[in-house]
């Protein structure tokens, strides 16, 4: 039986680094147009793994938490997500989440979503075993609120008996493994061991799960398995942008990862003190590839004269407005601004003018920020004549 396991789609994402504008290092204009594109590129991989499914002829694709960003998205984005979902001539199973539980605001029972919802397509946000094909059972563990107070996963394995001869039960849950986060104080933390043990005895056969946003393989049993997002939502992500087509039998799991993710979130950490490491950084994210869908986020560190501040604002400034975002890591950078005698010199100001920049650069080496501000402007002002 082949099946196409995903998760975290989270349909009406945001976020921040694209909506903003470029900070104040790199002064010039990112807008919102990134955000549009970020939110098309997740309906398009929803799209992408559709067709894949179609094309590996799956028996169903199994969407395990956090179909939509949260239950409160609006009705433009629930109609684009059923728009996509029409497009599947796959059968499509949609587990409840954290992002989209259960409860009486749930999106996935809301008239909009009802209404437009494809008949191939059903929630599973009732707990427990769900036949889906002649003897093959999903075992539902649906979250029903934000802070479930029980391990969901758990309670569901608890309660099964071995599958019937024939039948293969593949388990559909969301949510951390205890060897993932040992948190011993949140309650909905899933423990492995439960886990190991219904594999072993026959109670389930695939344990599908959601939540981690990067594609995780079990050391001990490979049948327990995280999909990731299939496009990345953020810069700490080891291998998102990922399904998984997964071949099962009574014996064991052949599991393909496809990518159907096209963003990219990186960083990049840089130590600046001279002109060649400008230079470098320069050429750095000119070389980077598919510049329109990825973000960068840079860490630097070091020391620069007004001149190469200037020139570094100048070259982020350019590159932002090519990548989808461009931003300073301020909690991990340290970067200072000296001033040296050539700062001065470089101005070539006559008169009145050369007095006020001499005031600047003295006050500026006193260290005043705000005369080293005023320095990189006047500095970026002649630059431009």
């Amino acid at each position: 039986m082949r099946f196409v396991h995903t998760a975290d789609w989270q349909l009406g994402m945001t976020r921040r680094i694209l909506g903003a504008r470029p900070p104040k290092e790199a002064a010039g204009g990112l807008t919102g147009e990134a955000q549009a594109r970020f939110a098309q590129a997740r309906l398009d991989a929803v799209a992408e793994l559709g067709r894949l499914a179609d094309e590996r002829d799956a028996a169903f694709v199994l969407v395990c938490g956090d179909v939509f960003e949260s239950n409160l998205v609006g009705p433009d984005v629930v109609a684009r997500a059923c728009e996509a979902l029409g497009s599947f001539r796959t059968p499509v199973l949609l587990l409840p989440g954290n992002h989209d539980p259960a409860d009486a605001a749930c999106v996935l029972r809301r008239p909009d979503f009802a209404r437009r919802c494809p008949a191939h397509v059903t929630v599973l946000d009732a707990p427990g075993v769900h036949e889906v094909a002649p003897g093959v059972e999903v075992v539902a563990a649906p979250w029903r609120s934000k802070h479930p107070l029980t391990d969901l996963v758990g309670e569901q394995l608890a309660a099964l008996d071995p599958a019937p001869p024939g039948t293969l039960r593949v388990l559909a849950g969301h949510g951390e493994l205890d060897v993932l986060d040992p948190d011993d104080d949140e309650p909905a933390r899933i423990r492995r061991d439960g886990v190991l043990a219904a594999l072993a005895d026959g109670r389930v056969h695939y344990v599908a799960l959601g939540d981690r946003h990067s594609t995780w393989t079990d050391a001990v049993d490979d049948r327990i398995r995280h999909a990731g997002t299939p496009e990345v939502t953020d810069f700490d992500e080891v291998d998102p942008g990922n399904v998984l087509v997964v071949d099962l039998d009574r014996h064991g799991a052949q599991v393909a990862v496809e990518p159907v993710g096209r963003w990219r979130f990186l960083r990049h950490d840089a130590r600046l003190d001279a002109d060649g490491d400008l230079d470098a950084l320069d050429a750095r994210l000119a070389a980077v590839p598919d510049k329109e869908r990825t973000a960068i986020r840079l860490a630097l560190v070091g020391t620069l004269s007004l001149r190469q501040r200037g020139r570094l604002d100048d070259l982020l400034a350019a590159h932002a407005h090519a990548f989808a975002a461009v931003e300073i890591l301020e909690q991990h950078s340290d970067l200072a601004t000296v001033p040296d005698d050539a700062d001065l010199d470089d101005l070539d100001l006559h008169g009145f003018a050369a007095d006020a920049a001499a005031e600047l650069f003295a006050a500026a080496t006193s260290d005043d920020a705000e005369a080293r501000d005023a320095l990189r402007l006047l500095h970026r002002l002649v630059g431009s004549r």
